[in-house]
């Protein structure tokens, strides 16, 4: 289970989110900053990669952005992937992408979707997220993100619901991600 450091990073997600949003064809800005409104991690069996699904909202709209934390540059990343790169105050330069277009998180979030990824809590160590609902499917599914949030209620088969606080400060749980067909 990945482990949660209480440091500094420089920039820090938002940061870099704040910059990366915007070129997105799927982001409608609103108006005011960005707040952290929720998500959770998934853990690399090969324990290399930080994997979180983090949601992030403004005045009108959230968002799931799933991010991978890397300590070197993806191989044949696409164009767009990366985010940015930021010091970590204990692990040091992470290189941050889209992980939407990162295997490594592709592969857990189909795992997720079969039943066989345990969600973790976004901020605590070694915590499974209980509050995290999964309707698993067999076989391989092609993950099927919501990037932008919709509230809802339980999950159907192949679906991953999970809580977030939405724009008007209310708190929601929404489809996060579904296995596409």
């Amino acid at each position: 289970m990945a482990t949660i450091h209480q440091t500094t990073m420089t920039p820090g997600k938002l940061e870099l989110l704040a910059d990366w949003l915007p070129k997105q064809d799927w982001f409608r800005p609103g108006h005011g900053e960005l707040v952290r409104a929720g998500g959770f991690r998934l853990d690399d069996p090969a324990g290399e990669v930080g994997i979180e699904l983090m949601v992030v909202a403004d005045d009108r709209t959230a968002y799931l952005v799933p991010l991978a934390y890397r300590g070197a540059p993806l191989d044949g990343a696409p164009e767009g992937a990366l985010i940015g790169t930021a010091e970590h105050g204990v692990l040091g330069t992470r290189w941050f992408y889209d992980g939407a277009q990162d295997p490594v998180v592709l592969a857990q979030l189909a795992a997720l979707l079969r039943g066989q990824a345990v969600p973790q809590m976004q901020s605590v160590s070694d915590t499974v997220d209980e509050t995290v609902a999964v309707a698993p499917v067999d076989g391989e599914p092609a993950v099927a993100l919501r990037r932008e949030l919709e509230p809802g209620g339980e999950p159907a088969p192949g679906e991953v619901v999970a809580g977030y606080t939405a724009p008007d400060g209310s708190a929601v749980r929404a489809v996060f991600l579904t296995a596409g067909r």
